[in-house]
């Protein structure tokens, strides 16, 4: 009996079992969305005390399968914003379905996934600094955004640093070396923004960004009435620094390279409280650059800092501070001057007098940003930042260059100092009336601009009887000493003395409201910008205006849209004393726009946008061809500029481990009208060419990892970039025009979950690179030598 019920008993008990075995698992679907109607990509879903879990893809879809029957814990979750769960209960081969809306709109939860977007090098979603609060394939406009993966990958250090390749159109005829960035796109040089604010002060800055601290970098084509109040009319940049993510994290940075590189960077980001409500992110860097010219160096260190501070669940408050200190080589060392033709001298030539003090710059920045959900729908920010640059150095150009080869060096202080405030406020919301989604965005700009230069005193290093010579050159002590600069006085009269002073105030107010039709398919923007600016440079000036701005987009299905745009801009000019006495009057302009936009690929992976357009510029200022004092020349009023094109660019990964960036930009820029002042002697009519872009631009960087197997985490790089077709920088009678210019760059490299080992070699080719122009007041022509084939090696590990 005992052994029936034994045997009974384990009878019972393998037909339990079997039959728990035989229970089919379930799963759990569901769709996340923003409280603003948008779809949530990235999310991660996770169900709680099981290893299950799933990411929503583009649409916000998400699905978890084999999932056992039985009551789950759901929590639905993004880096920085707070998570949200639901129960579920799955049954026997079935399907429970769970949505999830999150109160966070998509802007917000675009801006904390960045970081972890899966997609190194598209984003879909521009910084809330660039307060749009939508998909870049809704916006009516040419927008391109270089992520934090691609200025890793092709090991770009600081805004003048191969940096342009990456968006269509974009060059810099004129380096400066990297003191400054000054980036000309659709014939014209563009505004630096940082975080939302214009960074502009003086034609010569704002100095280059050391990438340590910089997120990404957003390039908006064509004037941005959205954006800016006192913007060109070719666009802007604007980089966004680095914020806190909430997660526990680290990265040290290892780099050298020829010419005597050596770099070092540090990225802590984590909590400084165990709620996490108190955030912190620290970017630390430093490096010793020396350069192919000899006597040529570029010390930097950074040090930036951001805390920020969750007050309550819709209120945060963010504050974040950056020190740039630079010591390099006398501003013109770059340059090499010859009356003969372009690169005449061996590439590493220069005219560098050593023993002339390095120009020491410390840049100083600091932004508060607050922002407030008021509720689901609607969210208001505001913003402040303070700028102050200080530099202390000179400049050094020729006095004369004679035919036999020779010339005479000069030095010129340069002395100069910044200060910029800058407030703004914006609000952002959705509001539905009856078949029509209105997304609102209005708010002000304030802002107070100073700079003060002194480069009123200059000094010959050499002599008549004792020149520089180009075939025998000298670097030792000049034959004329070194200068003797007085800056007994405070650098504020200085500037007054040699006429280098510039104050702007302006103040703004905007409105715009994109109305959606058809379930958003199509979106009509309507918007406008009041803009008062006063001014100061050789004499007050003040202008108001106001600027009008129409978009069309409509989405063709849900990867593809098409638009069109018109916009004007207001541009107050920092050009000084006209050849004819008259005032300075603002740059005004529009644009005329057309595109199609649209993402390819699983959810996505990457991207393509056409665009054609037209530009007209009134009253642009130009810098007379032959001045008295090359630091503060005259300037004749152009009349009318028109610059019209085509622009194409790709990112993205095109398949698993293969992403790609390559774009195309044919820019032609012509007078349009001949302003009544033009200097008679420049001989400038209708149809001329405008100096200062490239007709055609295309570059292309391809990459590629291994998936798979035993060297998993390999792969390979290289990308090119070509200019022809370029035009000098400035009005000449010289007839002689810049060769085609071709560019190649690679490398391999190796990563896994925390170490990246990656090495490019530049210029592989070792072609003899330069940008240059004629100077028609010294009969003579410039240029700036490129750095031969070169190599960089860097470490990174993640901890």
């Amino acid at each position: 009996m005992n052994n029936f019920r034994l045997v009974n008993l384990l009878i019972t008990l393998l037909f339990l079992s079997v039959s728990a075995m035989a229970q089919q698992p379930g799963s759990i679907t569901g769709k996340i969305t923003t409280s603003d109607g948008h779809n949530a990509a990235f999310v991660s879903v996770k169900l709680i005390g099981t290893p299950f879990g799933a990411t929503t893809n583009e649409k916000g879809d998400y699905e978890i399968n084999k999932v056992n029957p039985g009551k789950y814990t759901i929590r639905v979750s993004a880096i920085g914003l707070s998570p949200q769960e639901k129960t579920a209960e799955v049954t026997e081969s079935a399907s429970t379905k769970v949505d999830f809306v999150l109160r966070e709109n998509l802007s917000t939860l675009e801006e904390v996934n960045i970081s972890t977007n899966a997609k190194r090098y598209k984003v879909d979603q521009p910084s809330s600094s660039l307060r749009l609060n939508q998909p870049l394939l809704e916006i009516p406009q040419n927008i391109q955004i270089v992520t934090s993966s691609a200025l890793a990958d092709q090991q770009i250090i600081s805004m003048s640093d191969g940096l342009i390749r990456n968006v269509s159109g974009a060059v810099r005829l004129e380096h400066w070396g990297d003191l400054y960035t000054n980036i000309t796109m659709r014939g014209s040089q563009i505004q630096a923004l940082r975080n939302g604010f214009n960074v502009v002060s003086s034609y010569w800055g704002p100095l280059t960004e050391d990438m340590s601290f910089v997120d990404h970098i957003e390039f908006v084509k064509g004037p941005a009435g959205f954006m800016v109040s006192n913007g060109d009319p070719s666009g802007l940049y604007n980089v966004v620094t680095k914020k806190p993510t909430g997660q526990e994290k680290g990265q040290l940075s290892l780099t050298t390279g020829s010419f005597g590189l050596y770099r070092a960077e540090v990225d802590l980001d984590g909590k400084l409280n165990k709620s996490g409500k108190l955030l912190y992110r620290l970017n630390l860097a430093g490096q010793n650059k020396k350069s192919f010219r000899d006597y040529e160096s570029n010390n930097r260190y950074s040090i930036a800092p951001v805390v920020s501070y969750q007050i309550d669940d819709k209120t945060k408050l963010t504050a974040e501070y950056a020190l740039q200190h630079a010591a390099m080589t006398n501003v013109g060392s770059f340059y090499v001057f010859a009356t003969d033709g372009y690169a005449k001298l061996p590439r590493n030539f220069t005219q560098v007098a050593p023993g002339l003090p390095l120009t020491k710059i410390n840049d100083h920045s600091l932004f508060l940003n607050l922002t407030h959900e008021i509720n689901d729908n609607w969210k208001i920010t505001a913003a402040a930042s303070y700028f102050n640059y200080q530099q202390n150095g000179s400049s050094m150009w020729p006095t004369k260059v004679n035919d036999n080869g020779t010339l005479i060096r000069n030095v010129g202080i340069w002395d100069a100092k910044s200060e910029m405030t800058m407030a703004q406020g914006f609000i952002n919301g959705t509001v539905v009336t009856g078949a029509v989604r209105h997304r609102i965005l209005a708010g002000f700009d304030l802002g107070n601009k100073n700079y003060f230069a002194d480069w009123g005193q200059s000094h010959d290093l050499d002599t008549e009887a004792s020149p520089f010579d180009n075939s025998n050159p000298n670097y030792g002590v000049p034959s004329n000493g070194f200068p003797q600069f007085d800056r007994s006085l405070n650098l504020e009269a200085r500037a007054t003395i040699a006429g280098g002073v510039i104050s702007q105030e302006y103040s703004s107010l905007y409105a715009q409201d994109e109305l959606g039709f058809i379930d958003n398919k199509l979106r009509l923007t309507l918007a406008g910008r009041y803009t008062y600016v006063k001014q100061f440079y050789f004499g007050s000036t003040s202008g108001k205006k106001f600027t009008p701005r129409a978009g069309l987009s409509y989405t063709i299905d849900s990867q593809t849209s098409v638009y069109g745009l018109y916009d004007q801009s207001f541009v107050p000019q920092t050009a000084g004393r006209l050849l004819n006495g008259g005032a300075v009057k603002p740059i005004t302009g529009n644009n005329v726009e057309f595109g199609i936009k649209k993402d390819w690929g699983k959810n996505g992976s990457w991207n393509t946008t056409l665009a054609v357009y037209r530009i007209l510029k009134n009253n642009e200022a130009q810098a007379e061809p032959n001045p008295q004092n090359i630091n503060n020349p005259k300037y004749f009023l152009l009349g009318q500029k028109r610059a019209q094109g085509i622009e194409f660019d790709i990112r993205g990964e095109i398949i698993s481990g293969l992403t790609l960036t390559a774009n195309y930009a044919l820019t032609d820029s012509r007078v349009n009208k001949v302003g009544s002042d033009v200097p008679s002697d420049l001989a400038i009519a209708k149809g001329d060419i405008v100096p200062g872009y490239a007709k055609h631009t295309t570059n292309a960087w391809l990459s590629y990892k291994l998936q798979n197997g035993v060297l998993k985490g390999t792969g390979i790089s290289a990308g090119f970039t070509h200019l022809a077709n370029r035009e000098t920088d400035s009005w000449s009678e010289s007839d002689v025009r810049l060769p085609n210019y071709f560019k190649v760059d690679g490398g391999l490299f190796w990563e896994n979950s925390k170490l990246r080992l990656n090495a490019n070699v530049f210029n592989i080719f070792d072609k003899y690179l330069y940008t240059g122009s004629y100077y028609s007041w010294l009969k003579s022509f410039y240029w700036q030598a490129e750095a031969p084939r070169n190599y960089r090696l860097s470490l990174s590990y993640k901890f």
